[in-house]
């Protein structure tokens, strides 16, 4: 059987950098090599495309803090567009390079995980793993994503939103009114945690509110939910499943950045989570019926709030969840019955399935 020369593009412009690339390790690890030709395309910090070596694509590749994106010796290269065999350019010269059967975009937060990406592999006419461009953008906004899940009835923290503001003018009382406190502070448009506050008093308030707006023109503002947190992973196209879930037992004072991807001890993970038999289907078909009213596809990790009165609230979709070797969402999908390696075969195809069936459609009018 011949290979697929698959893509794995990561890195990228967006605060959440590092943890694409250790995202992207673990896939370059547990892929099947016999069934890929892997072509490691490393997006820097400014945005610039690279060739990689599998060999020696990172530094410090076992320090998450300090993991760095390798570009000695590596080649500059662009995306060219349309149904051509050579869609991998050099950059110097133009050297054609190949063409790519699918990409796995591995890219967390702006510039990746926010339909931009997407929208330029579409234009370029190549399959790629995961949500399209209407989903991705839809569920990287936390407002959007909250007011469309609200008007589906889907259950979700009360919020307010402050857009291209300065941070002296999101008035401190208004938000303790309408919310009480502790509140969450969140960029709208950032995973990971990264640029996210919980403030207790106006102290805290005031600076979560300015760091904030250092990562995004947006941010929200979110009511406290007292409950266990939980997670699901959603898997498919037309008839997405779902998997057991899990629960993040968070040792910081939330799940944070550190807490996920740099302190291996910053949170306890109890896979299956211990909860009853109900409250796992419900988790299930709500994880279901939230990936599908947000519009994704492919894949996604759907996080949940389960109050002490057995209510369930969803927190936010993540449409290119972490592959890192602590990341939940493979890690429910294995509980589930699923190694690591077929999930990324199963995501894959999802890829090409969609491209087939996207290909079948019409793109010119003729009357009759």
């Amino acid at each position: 059987m011949k290979k697929l020369r698959l893509g794995i593009l990561f890195g990228g412009r967006s605060a959440e950098h590092e943890v694409s690339l250790q995202s992207a390790k673990s896939i370059i690890d547990g892929i099947d090599k016999d069934k890929y030709d892997i072509v490691l395309i490393g997006i820097d910090k400014e945005g610039r495309w690279f060739l990689n070596e599998s060999s020696k694509f990172l530094l410090n590749a076992e320090n998450p803090s300090l993991v760095k994106l390798n570009k000695a010796n590596s080649t500059e290269v662009a995306l060219a567009s349309g149904n051509g065999d050579q869609q991998l350019v050099a950059v110097d010269g133009g050297k054609p390079l190949g063409k790519l059967d699918v990409v796995f975009p591995v890219l967390h937060g702006p510039f990746g995980e926010d339909g931009t990406v997407q929208g330029m592999l579409k234009l370029a006419n190549i399959p790629f793993v995961g949500v399209s461009v209407l989903g991705s953008a839809v569920c990287m906004d936390k407002d959007v994503a909250k007011r469309l899940l609200r008007d589906a009835g889907i259950p979700n923290s009360k919020f307010l939103t402050f857009d291209r503001v300065k941070p002296e003018d999101v008035d401190f009382e208004m938000v303790q009114r309408e919310l009480g406190m502790p509140v969450f502070i969140k960029p709208a448009n950032l995973g990971s945690s990264v640029g996210i506050h919980k403030a207790h008093d106006r102290k805290e308030f005031e600076a979560g509110v300015k760091d904030a707006l250092t990562f995004d023109t947006k941010i929200v503002i979110e009511e406290m939910v007292e409950g266990r947190e939980l997670e699901c992973s959603v898997l498919g196209n037309k008839d997405p499943i779902a998997s057991v879930p899990g629960e993040v037992k968070p040792l910081h004072e939330f799940y944070d950045y550190e807490a996920k991807y740099i302190d291996e001890h910053g949170a306890g993970l109890e896979i299956p989570a211990k909860v009853p038999n109900d409250v796992v289907e419900k988790v299930k078909q709500l994880a279901v019926t939230t990936f599908t009213a947000l519009g994704c596809e492919g894949m996604a990790r759907v996080d949940f709030f389960l109050k002490n009165n057995g209510e369930l609230y969803v927190n936010e979709v993540n449409t290119i969840p972490g592959f890192t070797a602590i990341s939940m969402y493979p890690k429910l999908w294995q509980a589930s019955g699923m190694t690591f390696t077929e999930l990324l075969d199963r995501l894959i195809a999802l890829a090409i399935e969609r491209y087939d069936r996207e290909q079948g459609l019409r793109t010119s009018y003729a009357s009759k």
